[in-house]
Protein backbone atom coordinates (compact mmCIF):
# COMPACT_ATOMS: atom_id res chain seq x y z
CA UNK A 1 0.00 0.00 0.00
CA UNK A 2 1.13 3.72 -0.91
CA UNK A 3 0.25 7.18 0.09
CA UNK A 4 -0.96 7.49 -3.83
CA UNK A 5 -3.86 4.62 -3.43
CA UNK A 6 -7.17 6.16 -3.05
CA UNK A 7 -9.49 5.76 0.08
CA UNK A 8 -12.47 4.12 -0.70
CA UNK A 9 -15.52 5.02 1.24
CA UNK A 10 -15.90 3.66 4.92
CA UNK A 11 -19.59 2.48 4.09
CA UNK A 12 -18.13 0.44 0.96
CA UNK A 13 -18.06 -3.32 0.59
CA UNK A 14 -15.75 -6.27 -0.69
CA UNK A 15 -17.61 -6.97 -4.10
CA UNK A 16 -20.22 -9.33 -3.66
CA UNK A 17 -20.08 -9.91 0.04
CA UNK A 18 -22.27 -7.14 1.09
CA UNK A 19 -20.42 -6.82 4.07
CA UNK A 20 -18.99 -3.27 5.64
CA UNK A 21 -15.41 -3.55 6.17
CA UNK A 22 -13.67 -1.03 8.02
CA UNK A 23 -11.86 1.64 6.12
CA UNK A 24 -8.26 0.20 5.94
CA UNK A 25 -8.90 -3.26 5.76
CA UNK A 26 -11.32 -2.68 2.65
CA UNK A 27 -8.55 -0.71 0.38
CA UNK A 28 -6.02 -3.36 1.60
CA UNK A 29 -8.84 -6.25 0.67
CA UNK A 30 -9.24 -4.45 -2.80
CA UNK A 31 -6.45 -5.07 -3.74
CA UNK A 32 -6.74 -9.32 -3.58
CA UNK A 33 -10.01 -9.24 -5.43
CA UNK A 34 -8.39 -10.95 -8.52
CA UNK A 35 -10.76 -11.57 -11.67
CA UNK A 36 -8.56 -14.77 -12.65
CA UNK A 37 -7.25 -17.62 -11.28
CA UNK A 38 -5.77 -17.58 -7.70
CA UNK A 39 -4.93 -19.72 -4.55
CA UNK A 40 -7.01 -18.62 -1.38
CA UNK A 41 -4.10 -18.35 1.10
CA UNK A 42 -6.69 -16.89 3.73
CA UNK A 43 -8.63 -14.32 5.47
CA UNK A 44 -7.51 -10.75 6.72
CA UNK A 45 -6.97 -9.86 10.47
CA UNK A 46 -7.39 -6.24 11.07
CA UNK A 47 -7.41 -4.79 14.39
CA UNK A 48 -7.70 -8.39 15.97
CA UNK A 49 -10.39 -9.23 13.94
CA UNK A 50 -10.41 -12.27 11.18
CA UNK A 51 -12.78 -10.72 8.53
CA UNK A 52 -13.67 -13.99 6.20
CA UNK A 53 -15.40 -11.55 3.64
CA UNK A 54 -11.45 -10.36 2.78
CA UNK A 55 -9.77 -12.97 1.09
CA UNK A 56 -6.03 -12.82 0.83
CA UNK A 57 -5.26 -14.76 -2.82
CA UNK A 58 -2.45 -15.23 -4.99
CA UNK A 59 -2.82 -15.11 -8.84
CA UNK A 60 -1.76 -18.15 -10.24
CA UNK A 61 -0.17 -16.63 -13.04
CA UNK A 62 2.17 -14.84 -10.89
CA UNK A 63 3.15 -17.75 -9.38
CA UNK A 64 6.44 -18.38 -11.79
CA UNK A 65 7.45 -14.94 -10.15
CA UNK A 66 8.77 -16.97 -7.41
CA UNK A 67 8.45 -15.93 -3.25
CA UNK A 68 9.66 -16.49 -0.44
CA UNK A 69 8.24 -18.53 2.94
CA UNK A 70 9.72 -17.55 6.33
CA UNK A 71 9.33 -17.21 9.93
CA UNK A 72 11.20 -18.71 12.94
CA UNK A 73 10.63 -22.04 13.96
CA UNK A 74 7.30 -24.03 14.93
CA UNK A 75 5.33 -20.59 13.07
CA UNK A 76 3.63 -22.61 10.49
CA UNK A 77 5.60 -22.85 7.12
CA UNK A 78 5.52 -26.44 6.59
CA UNK A 79 1.61 -26.34 6.59
CA UNK A 80 1.84 -22.97 4.39
CA UNK A 81 3.61 -25.02 1.72
CA UNK A 82 1.40 -27.60 2.22
CA UNK A 83 -1.68 -25.48 1.55
CA UNK A 84 -0.17 -23.78 -1.24
CA UNK A 85 1.43 -27.14 -2.92
CA UNK A 86 -2.56 -28.56 -2.86
CA UNK A 87 -4.18 -25.76 -4.52
CA UNK A 88 -1.49 -25.73 -7.36
CA UNK A 89 -1.95 -29.70 -8.09
CA UNK A 90 -5.73 -29.10 -7.80
CA UNK A 91 -4.98 -26.27 -10.29
CA UNK A 92 -2.85 -29.00 -12.36
CA UNK A 93 0.63 -27.15 -11.43
CA UNK A 94 3.24 -30.16 -10.46
CA UNK A 95 4.86 -29.07 -7.31
CA UNK A 96 8.67 -30.29 -5.82
CA UNK A 97 8.72 -30.27 -1.76
CA UNK A 98 11.88 -30.66 -0.15
CA UNK A 99 10.73 -32.91 3.10
CA UNK A 100 13.11 -32.11 5.79
CA UNK A 101 11.62 -33.31 8.86
CA UNK A 102 9.53 -35.76 7.51
CA UNK A 103 6.49 -34.86 7.59
CA UNK A 104 5.17 -33.57 4.35
CA UNK A 105 4.04 -37.04 2.97
CA UNK A 106 0.71 -36.52 4.61
CA UNK A 107 -0.33 -34.68 0.99
CA UNK A 108 -0.96 -38.08 -0.24
CA UNK A 109 -3.72 -38.90 2.70
CA UNK A 110 -7.15 -37.15 3.40
CA UNK A 111 -6.51 -34.95 6.62
CA UNK A 112 -8.60 -35.52 9.31
CA UNK A 113 -11.17 -33.00 10.50
CA UNK A 114 -10.19 -32.32 14.32
CA UNK A 115 -11.70 -29.36 16.38
CA UNK A 116 -8.94 -27.56 15.65
CA UNK A 117 -9.40 -27.52 11.57
CA UNK A 118 -12.96 -27.40 11.87
CA UNK A 119 -12.82 -23.85 13.75
CA UNK A 120 -9.56 -22.47 11.51
CA UNK A 121 -12.32 -23.64 8.64
CA UNK A 122 -15.17 -21.84 10.05
CA UNK A 123 -12.90 -18.50 10.64
CA UNK A 124 -12.01 -18.01 7.15
CA UNK A 125 -14.97 -19.41 5.71
CA UNK A 126 -13.27 -22.24 3.99
CA UNK A 127 -15.03 -25.42 2.57
CA UNK A 128 -12.90 -28.11 3.80
CA UNK A 129 -13.24 -31.11 2.52
CA UNK A 130 -10.48 -33.88 3.60
CA UNK A 131 -8.58 -34.33 0.32
CA UNK A 132 -5.41 -36.48 -0.66
CA UNK A 133 -3.36 -35.59 -4.11
CA UNK A 134 -1.34 -37.58 -6.52
CA UNK A 135 2.66 -38.00 -4.92
CA UNK A 136 5.60 -39.01 -6.10
CA UNK A 137 7.99 -39.93 -2.87
CA UNK A 138 12.12 -39.57 -3.59
CA UNK A 139 14.75 -40.09 -1.78
CA UNK A 140 18.69 -39.05 -2.12
CA UNK A 141 20.59 -42.12 -2.95
CA UNK A 142 17.65 -44.42 -2.07
CA UNK A 143 18.45 -43.18 1.68
CA UNK A 144 15.34 -43.07 3.23
CA UNK A 145 11.80 -43.95 1.74
CA UNK A 146 11.92 -42.84 -1.64
CA UNK A 147 12.45 -43.24 -5.18
CA UNK A 148 16.29 -43.04 -5.44
CA UNK A 149 17.72 -39.65 -6.73
CA UNK A 150 21.07 -40.12 -8.00
CA UNK A 151 23.18 -37.49 -10.28
CA UNK A 152 26.67 -38.57 -11.99
CA UNK A 153 29.34 -36.23 -11.03
CA UNK A 154 29.79 -35.10 -14.47
CA UNK A 155 26.16 -33.67 -14.53
CA UNK A 156 26.71 -32.41 -11.49
CA UNK A 157 29.17 -29.80 -12.40
CA UNK A 158 32.60 -29.05 -10.19
CA UNK A 159 31.19 -25.50 -8.82
CA UNK A 160 28.42 -27.61 -6.98
CA UNK A 161 30.86 -30.58 -6.02
CA UNK A 162 32.89 -27.69 -4.81
CA UNK A 163 31.00 -26.27 -2.54
CA UNK A 164 30.01 -29.89 -0.87
CA UNK A 165 33.83 -30.75 -0.56
CA UNK A 166 34.61 -27.40 0.81
CA UNK A 167 36.84 -26.29 -1.37
CA UNK A 168 38.29 -22.49 -1.82
CA UNK A 169 38.22 -20.91 -4.84
CA UNK A 170 41.57 -21.64 -5.80
CA UNK A 171 40.27 -25.07 -5.43
CA UNK A 172 37.54 -24.60 -7.06
CA UNK A 173 39.18 -23.76 -9.93
CA UNK A 174 41.57 -26.16 -10.18
CA UNK A 175 38.30 -29.00 -10.40
CA UNK A 176 37.32 -27.10 -12.60
CA UNK A 177 39.96 -27.52 -15.09
CA UNK A 178 39.96 -31.29 -13.93
CA UNK A 179 36.44 -31.92 -15.28
CA UNK A 180 37.32 -29.57 -18.59
CA UNK A 181 40.17 -32.32 -18.39
CA UNK A 182 38.19 -35.46 -18.30
CA UNK A 183 35.19 -33.73 -20.69
CA UNK A 184 37.88 -33.11 -23.33
CA UNK A 185 39.37 -36.75 -23.21
CA UNK A 186 36.10 -38.39 -23.10
CA UNK A 187 35.75 -39.78 -20.12
CA UNK A 188 33.07 -39.64 -18.16
CA UNK A 189 32.67 -39.24 -14.39
CA UNK A 190 29.53 -41.55 -13.45
CA UNK A 191 30.52 -41.58 -10.02
CA UNK A 192 32.51 -40.73 -6.80
CA UNK A 193 35.30 -43.25 -7.45
CA UNK A 194 35.78 -42.16 -11.71
CA UNK A 195 36.56 -38.54 -10.80
CA UNK A 196 39.26 -40.22 -7.60
CA UNK A 197 40.98 -42.50 -10.32
CA UNK A 198 40.99 -39.00 -12.60
CA UNK A 199 42.61 -36.61 -10.04
CA UNK A 200 44.75 -40.17 -8.61
CA UNK A 201 46.41 -40.18 -12.02
CA UNK A 202 47.05 -36.99 -12.86
CA UNK A 203 49.53 -36.54 -9.74
CA UNK A 204 50.71 -40.07 -10.73
CA UNK A 205 53.90 -40.01 -12.50
CA UNK A 206 52.03 -41.08 -15.79
CA UNK A 207 49.70 -38.28 -15.28
CA UNK A 208 52.05 -35.40 -14.35
CA UNK A 209 52.79 -34.40 -18.09
CA UNK A 210 49.27 -34.17 -18.66
CA UNK A 211 48.64 -32.29 -15.17
CA UNK A 212 51.16 -29.54 -16.04
CA UNK A 213 49.68 -29.44 -19.62
CA UNK A 214 45.85 -28.20 -17.47
CA UNK A 215 47.56 -25.00 -17.30
CA UNK A 216 47.93 -24.31 -13.65
CA UNK A 217 46.64 -26.86 -11.18
CA UNK A 218 49.23 -27.82 -8.73
CA UNK A 219 50.46 -31.01 -7.62
CA UNK A 220 49.81 -29.99 -4.15
CA UNK A 221 46.14 -28.84 -5.07
CA UNK A 222 45.44 -31.96 -6.88
CA UNK A 223 46.24 -33.88 -3.80
CA UNK A 224 44.18 -31.44 -1.39
CA UNK A 225 41.30 -32.36 -3.62
CA UNK A 226 42.16 -35.92 -3.83
CA UNK A 227 42.22 -36.25 0.03
CA UNK A 228 39.08 -34.16 -0.07
CA UNK A 229 37.06 -36.30 -2.30
CA UNK A 230 38.67 -39.47 -0.43
CA UNK A 231 37.11 -37.90 3.01
CA UNK A 232 34.14 -37.14 1.32
CA UNK A 233 33.07 -40.44 0.07
CA UNK A 234 33.95 -41.87 3.65
CA UNK A 235 31.30 -40.43 4.73
CA UNK A 236 29.04 -42.44 2.73
CA UNK A 237 28.08 -40.16 -0.07
CA UNK A 238 28.74 -42.67 -2.82
CA UNK A 239 25.40 -43.59 -2.78
CA UNK A 240 24.21 -40.31 -4.28
CA UNK A 241 25.94 -40.30 -7.18
CA UNK A 242 25.61 -42.74 -10.19
CA UNK A 243 23.54 -44.39 -12.81
CA UNK A 244 20.81 -44.24 -13.27
CA UNK A 245 21.04 -40.56 -13.09
CA UNK A 246 17.33 -39.22 -12.14
CA UNK A 247 15.62 -37.30 -15.13
CA UNK A 248 14.20 -34.08 -14.13
CA UNK A 249 11.50 -34.22 -16.42
CA UNK A 250 10.03 -36.12 -14.21
CA UNK A 251 8.84 -33.70 -11.37
CA UNK A 252 6.79 -31.84 -14.28
CA UNK A 253 4.01 -34.33 -14.42
CA UNK A 254 0.40 -34.76 -14.00
CA UNK A 255 -1.57 -37.28 -12.44
CA UNK A 256 -4.27 -39.07 -15.06
CA UNK A 257 -7.30 -37.18 -13.27
CA UNK A 258 -5.25 -33.76 -14.27
CA UNK A 259 -3.70 -32.63 -11.19
CA UNK A 260 -0.47 -31.73 -10.63
CA UNK A 261 2.23 -34.16 -9.19
CA UNK A 262 3.72 -33.62 -5.99
CA UNK A 263 7.00 -35.14 -5.81
CA UNK A 264 8.42 -34.89 -2.41
CA UNK A 265 12.22 -35.47 -1.27
CA UNK A 266 12.70 -37.12 1.64
CA UNK A 267 15.94 -35.63 3.63
CA UNK A 268 15.17 -36.29 6.95
CA UNK A 269 17.49 -39.57 6.93
CA UNK A 270 20.49 -37.24 5.39
CA UNK A 271 19.29 -33.72 7.51
CA UNK A 272 22.53 -34.22 9.25
CA UNK A 273 24.54 -33.41 5.92
CA UNK A 274 22.84 -30.24 4.94
CA UNK A 275 25.54 -28.72 2.79
CA UNK A 276 24.65 -31.65 0.73
CA UNK A 277 21.72 -31.87 0.40
CA UNK A 278 20.80 -28.37 -0.47
CA UNK A 279 23.42 -27.97 -2.91
CA UNK A 280 21.48 -31.41 -4.32
CA UNK A 281 18.51 -29.15 -4.72
CA UNK A 282 20.27 -26.30 -6.72
CA UNK A 283 21.49 -29.31 -8.85
CA UNK A 284 17.86 -30.08 -9.84
CA UNK A 285 16.91 -26.51 -10.59
CA UNK A 286 19.76 -25.98 -12.22
CA UNK A 287 19.01 -29.08 -14.37
CA UNK A 288 15.42 -28.13 -14.76
CA UNK A 289 16.82 -24.84 -16.63
CA UNK A 290 19.43 -26.43 -18.95
CA UNK A 291 16.49 -28.81 -20.08
CA UNK A 292 13.50 -26.59 -20.18
CA UNK A 293 12.31 -24.11 -23.63
CA UNK A 294 11.57 -20.62 -23.15
CA UNK A 295 8.26 -20.21 -22.66
CA UNK A 296 7.50 -16.56 -21.52
CA UNK A 297 4.25 -15.47 -19.77
CA UNK A 298 2.36 -18.19 -19.14
CA UNK A 299 -1.29 -18.99 -17.22
CA UNK A 300 -0.05 -21.03 -15.29
CA UNK A 301 3.80 -22.24 -13.76
CA UNK A 302 4.58 -25.60 -15.15
CA UNK A 303 6.13 -26.19 -12.01
CA UNK A 304 6.63 -24.56 -8.79
CA UNK A 305 9.88 -25.58 -6.73
CA UNK A 306 9.81 -25.10 -3.08
CA UNK A 307 13.75 -24.57 -1.80
CA UNK A 308 13.23 -25.39 1.99
CA UNK A 309 16.35 -24.33 4.39
CA UNK A 310 17.49 -22.32 2.11
CA UNK A 311 19.98 -20.49 3.93
CA UNK A 312 22.23 -23.20 3.49
CA UNK A 313 22.47 -22.91 0.39
CA UNK A 314 23.90 -19.70 0.83
CA UNK A 315 26.09 -19.92 3.32
CA UNK A 316 29.70 -19.91 3.03
CA UNK A 317 29.09 -19.13 -0.98
CA UNK A 318 31.31 -18.34 -3.37
CA UNK A 319 31.15 -15.17 -4.67
CA UNK A 320 30.42 -16.67 -8.35
CA UNK A 321 28.32 -19.73 -6.82
CA UNK A 322 26.05 -16.57 -5.81
CA UNK A 323 26.20 -15.20 -9.11
CA UNK A 324 24.92 -18.29 -10.30
CA UNK A 325 22.07 -18.70 -7.97
CA UNK A 326 21.11 -15.15 -8.87
CA UNK A 327 21.17 -15.58 -12.95
CA UNK A 328 19.35 -19.11 -12.40
CA UNK A 329 16.62 -17.66 -10.52
CA UNK A 330 16.36 -14.50 -12.33
CA UNK A 331 15.67 -16.51 -15.84
CA UNK A 332 14.10 -19.78 -15.13
CA UNK A 333 10.84 -17.73 -14.17
CA UNK A 334 10.68 -17.10 -18.43
CA UNK A 335 11.15 -21.40 -18.30
CA UNK A 336 8.28 -21.48 -16.63
CA UNK A 337 9.28 -22.58 -13.06
CA UNK A 338 8.44 -20.57 -10.11
CA UNK A 339 11.00 -21.12 -6.98
CA UNK A 340 9.71 -20.32 -3.34
CA UNK A 341 12.69 -19.95 -1.15
CA UNK A 342 12.12 -21.52 2.40
CA UNK A 343 14.13 -19.98 5.24
CA UNK A 344 13.58 -17.88 9.01
CA UNK A 345 14.42 -14.31 8.07
CA UNK A 346 14.77 -12.38 4.57
CA UNK A 347 18.29 -11.73 5.35
CA UNK A 348 19.11 -14.92 5.06
CA UNK A 349 18.56 -14.50 0.96
CA UNK A 350 20.97 -12.44 -0.50
CA UNK A 351 19.49 -9.12 -1.35
CA UNK A 352 19.86 -9.92 -5.27
CA UNK A 353 18.24 -12.68 -4.80
CA UNK A 354 15.72 -11.44 -2.40
CA UNK A 355 14.91 -8.83 -4.95
CA UNK A 356 13.80 -11.10 -7.13
CA UNK A 357 10.76 -12.52 -5.14
CA UNK A 358 7.44 -10.85 -6.06
CA UNK A 359 5.43 -13.36 -3.00
CA UNK A 360 5.77 -12.75 0.48
CA UNK A 361 4.56 -14.91 3.39
CA UNK A 362 6.41 -13.87 6.65
CA UNK A 363 5.38 -15.71 9.53
CA UNK A 364 5.85 -14.55 13.10
CA UNK A 365 9.44 -13.54 14.47
CA UNK A 366 11.16 -13.64 17.77
CA UNK A 367 13.00 -10.79 19.25
CA UNK A 368 14.49 -12.15 22.54
CA UNK A 369 18.23 -10.71 21.66
CA UNK A 370 19.61 -7.82 19.93
CA UNK A 371 20.37 -10.13 17.07
CA UNK A 372 16.86 -10.78 16.89
CA UNK A 373 15.62 -7.13 16.89
CA UNK A 374 18.17 -6.28 14.55
CA UNK A 375 16.48 -8.97 12.15
CA UNK A 376 13.55 -8.17 12.88
CA UNK A 377 13.83 -4.41 11.61
CA UNK A 378 15.60 -5.61 8.58
CA UNK A 379 12.48 -7.64 7.64
CA UNK A 380 10.46 -4.76 8.14
CA UNK A 381 12.40 -2.85 5.71
CA UNK A 382 11.94 -5.74 2.64
CA UNK A 383 8.20 -4.89 3.21
CA UNK A 384 5.95 -2.16 1.68
CA UNK A 385 4.59 0.92 3.17
CA UNK A 386 2.29 -0.81 5.20
CA UNK A 387 -0.69 0.65 7.79
CA UNK A 388 0.35 -2.11 10.05
CA UNK A 389 3.14 -1.63 12.88
CA UNK A 390 5.30 -4.08 11.47
CA UNK A 391 7.15 -4.38 14.23
CA UNK A 392 4.71 -5.37 16.25
CA UNK A 393 2.62 -7.15 14.76
CA UNK A 394 5.57 -9.63 13.34
CA UNK A 395 5.82 -10.83 16.90
CA UNK A 396 2.23 -11.55 17.77
CA UNK A 397 1.18 -13.48 14.94
CA UNK A 398 0.07 -17.07 16.23
CA UNK A 399 0.80 -20.19 14.67
CA UNK A 400 -0.41 -19.94 10.81
CA UNK A 401 -0.78 -16.40 10.75
CA UNK A 402 1.24 -14.47 8.30
CA UNK A 403 2.14 -11.29 6.34
CA UNK A 404 1.54 -11.66 2.99
CA UNK A 405 1.78 -9.39 -0.06
CA UNK A 406 2.13 -10.90 -3.49
CA UNK A 407 2.28 -9.80 -7.51
CA UNK A 408 -1.42 -8.56 -8.36
CA UNK A 409 -2.32 -9.73 -11.93
CA UNK A 410 -0.73 -6.32 -13.24
CA UNK A 411 2.49 -7.45 -11.83
CA UNK A 412 2.74 -4.74 -9.22
CA UNK A 413 2.45 -5.34 -5.30
CA UNK A 414 -0.43 -5.85 -3.27
CA UNK A 415 -1.06 -4.35 -0.07
CA UNK A 416 0.66 -5.67 3.06
CA UNK A 417 -1.84 -8.03 4.65
CA UNK A 418 -2.07 -9.60 8.11
CA UNK A 419 -3.90 -13.07 7.36
CA UNK A 420 -5.14 -15.94 8.94
CA UNK A 421 -4.12 -18.99 6.64
CA UNK A 422 -6.75 -21.57 5.90
CA UNK A 423 -5.94 -25.05 6.78
CA UNK A 424 -4.71 -27.48 4.49
CA UNK A 425 -7.23 -30.55 3.82
CA UNK A 426 -4.63 -33.50 3.09
CA UNK A 427 -3.23 -35.17 6.18
CA UNK A 428 -1.24 -32.25 8.54
CA UNK A 429 1.98 -35.09 9.28
CA UNK A 430 3.43 -38.05 8.18
CA UNK A 431 1.30 -41.01 6.61
CA UNK A 432 2.28 -44.73 7.78
CA UNK A 433 5.63 -46.23 6.85
CA UNK A 434 3.98 -48.68 5.28
CA UNK A 435 1.95 -47.10 2.81
CA UNK A 436 5.00 -44.92 2.08
CA UNK A 437 7.10 -47.44 1.00
CA UNK A 438 4.09 -49.30 -0.69
CA UNK A 439 3.59 -46.37 -2.74
CA UNK A 440 6.66 -46.11 -3.69
CA UNK A 441 7.45 -49.52 -4.65
CA UNK A 442 3.98 -49.19 -6.94
CA UNK A 443 5.36 -46.14 -8.59
CA UNK A 444 6.19 -46.92 -12.16
CA UNK A 445 9.24 -44.96 -11.26
CA UNK A 446 11.00 -47.72 -9.20
CA UNK A 447 11.98 -50.23 -11.80
CA UNK A 448 13.28 -47.27 -13.49
CA UNK A 449 15.82 -45.66 -10.89
CA UNK A 450 15.57 -48.54 -8.03
CA UNK A 451 18.45 -50.56 -9.01
CA UNK A 452 21.94 -48.46 -9.37
CA UNK A 453 24.30 -49.92 -12.23
CA UNK A 454 27.93 -49.81 -12.48
CA UNK A 455 28.90 -49.54 -15.67
CA UNK A 456 32.43 -49.02 -17.87
CA UNK A 457 33.58 -45.18 -17.06
CA UNK A 458 36.76 -43.50 -16.15
CA UNK A 459 38.16 -45.45 -13.43
CA UNK A 460 37.29 -48.77 -15.16
CA UNK A 461 38.99 -46.68 -18.22
CA UNK A 462 42.03 -45.40 -16.61
CA UNK A 463 42.76 -49.38 -14.92
CA UNK A 464 42.46 -50.32 -18.80
CA UNK A 465 44.80 -47.70 -19.61
CA UNK A 466 47.50 -48.65 -16.92
CA UNK A 467 47.09 -52.50 -17.62
CA UNK A 468 47.60 -51.58 -21.33
CA UNK A 469 50.76 -49.60 -20.79
CA UNK A 470 52.31 -52.65 -18.28
CA UNK A 471 51.88 -54.99 -20.77
CA UNK A 472 53.67 -52.94 -23.53
CA UNK A 473 56.43 -52.62 -21.08
CA UNK A 474 56.42 -56.25 -20.47
CA UNK A 475 56.72 -57.22 -24.11
CA UNK A 476 59.52 -54.02 -24.93
CA UNK A 477 61.16 -55.67 -21.84
CA UNK A 478 60.85 -59.29 -22.98
CA UNK A 479 61.68 -57.99 -26.49
CA UNK A 480 64.84 -56.36 -25.62
CA UNK A 481 65.87 -59.41 -23.47
CA UNK A 482 65.51 -61.95 -26.56
CA UNK A 483 67.76 -59.49 -28.65
CA UNK A 484 70.37 -59.92 -26.10
CA UNK A 485 70.22 -63.63 -25.94
CA UNK A 486 70.09 -63.97 -30.30
CA UNK A 487 73.87 -64.94 -31.41
CA UNK A 488 76.40 -63.29 -32.53
CA UNK A 489 76.75 -64.50 -36.34
CA UNK A 490 80.22 -65.63 -37.69
CA UNK A 491 82.42 -63.34 -39.45
CA UNK A 492 81.76 -63.58 -42.93
CA UNK A 493 78.72 -66.01 -42.74
CA UNK A 494 76.27 -65.41 -45.99
CA UNK A 495 72.82 -64.80 -44.61
CA UNK A 496 71.09 -64.08 -48.30
CA UNK A 497 67.41 -65.34 -46.70
CA UNK A 498 67.41 -62.26 -44.20
CA UNK A 499 68.98 -59.64 -46.99
CA UNK A 500 65.78 -60.79 -49.48
CA UNK A 501 63.01 -60.62 -46.94
CA UNK A 502 61.05 -57.21 -47.19
CA UNK A 503 61.98 -54.01 -44.87
CA UNK A 504 58.50 -54.05 -43.56
CA UNK A 505 58.60 -57.49 -41.74
CA UNK A 506 61.34 -56.28 -39.69
CA UNK A 507 60.31 -55.52 -35.86
CA UNK A 508 59.94 -51.93 -36.08
CA UNK A 509 61.47 -49.20 -33.75
CA UNK A 510 59.76 -46.80 -31.93
CA UNK A 511 62.06 -43.99 -33.52
CA UNK A 512 60.79 -45.57 -37.20
CA UNK A 513 57.17 -44.49 -36.45
CA UNK A 514 55.06 -41.80 -37.29
CA UNK A 515 53.78 -39.23 -34.11
CA UNK A 516 50.54 -40.59 -35.53
CA UNK A 517 50.77 -44.26 -35.46
CA UNK A 518 51.98 -44.24 -32.21
CA UNK A 519 49.45 -42.45 -30.58
CA UNK A 520 46.90 -43.94 -32.75
CA UNK A 521 48.27 -47.50 -30.84
CA UNK A 522 48.76 -46.31 -27.99
CA UNK A 523 46.52 -47.44 -24.75
CA UNK A 524 45.75 -44.11 -24.14
CA UNK A 525 44.21 -43.50 -27.60
CA UNK A 526 42.64 -46.85 -27.71
CA UNK A 527 40.86 -46.29 -24.11
CA UNK A 528 39.93 -42.90 -25.54
CA UNK A 529 38.28 -44.25 -28.73
CA UNK A 530 35.80 -46.60 -26.18
CA UNK A 531 34.88 -43.31 -24.53
CA UNK A 532 34.01 -41.36 -27.50
CA UNK A 533 32.06 -44.52 -28.76
CA UNK A 534 30.00 -44.19 -25.39
CA UNK A 535 29.78 -40.50 -25.97
CA UNK A 536 27.97 -40.68 -29.48
CA UNK A 537 24.51 -39.08 -29.03
CA UNK A 538 25.49 -37.12 -26.14
CA UNK A 539 26.82 -33.97 -25.82
CA UNK A 540 28.51 -32.13 -22.72
CA UNK A 541 28.12 -28.63 -22.11
CA UNK A 542 28.51 -26.75 -18.80
CA UNK A 543 26.19 -23.98 -17.49
CA UNK A 544 26.26 -21.42 -15.04
CA UNK A 545 27.02 -23.78 -12.21
CA UNK A 546 29.38 -25.84 -14.47
CA UNK A 547 26.71 -28.76 -14.63
CA UNK A 548 26.38 -30.64 -17.76
CA UNK A 549 23.74 -30.65 -20.03
CA UNK A 550 23.44 -34.15 -21.56
CA UNK A 551 21.06 -34.92 -24.48
CA UNK A 552 18.89 -38.07 -23.10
Amino acid sequence: MTDRETVPSPSASVPGSGQALPEEALRIASGYAFAGPALDLGALLWDGRCLPDAQVRIPLPMLNRHGLVAGATGTGKTKTLQLIAEQLSAQGVPVFLADIKGDVSGIAAPGEAGDTVRSRAAEVRQEWAATGFPAEFYALGGIGHGIPVRATVTSFGPVLLSKVLGLNPTQEQSLQLVFHYADAKGLELVDLKDLRAVVAFLTSDEGRAELRGLGGVSTATAGVILRSLTAFEAQGTGAFFGEPEFDTAELIRTADDGRGMVSVLELAAVQDRPQLFSTFLMWLLADLFHDLPEVGDVEKPKLVFFFDEAHLLFEDASEAFLDSITRTVRLIRSKGVGVFFVTQTPKDVPADVLGQLGNRVQHALRAFTPDDQKALRATVRTFPRSAYDLEELLTGLGTGEAVVTVLSEKGAPTPVAATRLRAPESLMGPIDPAALDGAVRSSPLHGRYAQAVDRESAHERLAAEKETRSEEKRAEEEKRASEKKRPTDAPGEQQPRQRREPRTREPRDDRDVSVVEQVVGSGVFRSLARSVGTQLGREITRSLFGTARRRR
